[in-house]
């Protein structure tokens, strides 16, 4: 388990690594119920649509598909053939071509299992709605992490359903404070249920590899 997360603005109430705390406390959470190695997470990714906020460090695509496939390739020369990669970070969009590209590897969470953990911790604010330090996020650090969470997360509240030119212009133009999403639904139950509904679907992604060695 190879957690990829990022370092990038997460509005007023959530920390830099965010995605990093995300993407390692889903792996924790696999790796203490299935037979799996779990790697330190990559901290810097994809994050080019941030930075236009302080504290946001972004790599290339190009430097994160070399980051990931040489760790893959010294895994394969130590006898580690299978490496499952956990995405903290939607921008990371690239990782869905390393997976295509290598061999031995897969992508988790993927759509189909986010929308089964969505259902399992009765999120409300839609995927597409939820985008970014929003219900989702916040559940989880309140469940996993408390601690790392600064108050406002209660009146930090802001959609942007229009998002079309993401990719060319940034976030900066759909959110001042750089959330979209409803953070004041959050719970710490509906991180604990939404962990929970993730350990539970990745059990398929065991039976791409076939039984441990």
């Amino acid at each position: 388990m190879l957690p990829v997360g990022s370092t990038e603005q997460h509005g007023p109430h959530l920390p830099l690594a965010t995605d990093s705390v995300i993407a390692w406390t889903i792996a924790s959470e696999i790796a203490a119920r299935y037979p799996v190695r779990l790697l330190p997470p990559i901290q810097f990714s994809c994050s080019q649509e941030h930075a236009d906020w302080p504290g946001t460090v972004s790599i290339s695509a190009r430097t994160l598909i070399s980051v990931v496939t040489d760790i893959a390739e010294s895994l394969r020369r130590n006898g580690v053939t299978n490496v499952v990669l956990v995405n903290g970070h939607g921008g990371n969009y690239v990782l869905s071509n390393i997976v295509q590209e290598g061999e031995g590897l897969a992508l988790f969470p993927g759509r189909d299992d986010w929308a089964f953990a969505r259902e399992k911790a009765g999120i409300e604010t839609s995927a597409y709605s939820d985008m970014h330090a929003g219900e989702l996020e916040t559940s989880i650090l309140l469940h996993a992490h408390p601690d790392l969470i600064r108050p406002g997360y209660e009146t930090s509240d802001h959609l942007a359903e229009d998002r079309r030119h993401l990719l060319t212009l940034g976030l900066a133009p759909y959110t001042s404070s750089g959330v979209i999403g409803r953070p004041s639904l959050a719970s710490a139950r509906k991180g604990e249920l939404l962990l929970a509904g993730l350990a539970e679907s990745f059990r398929h992604y065991l039976d791409l590899f076939g039984p441990p060695a």
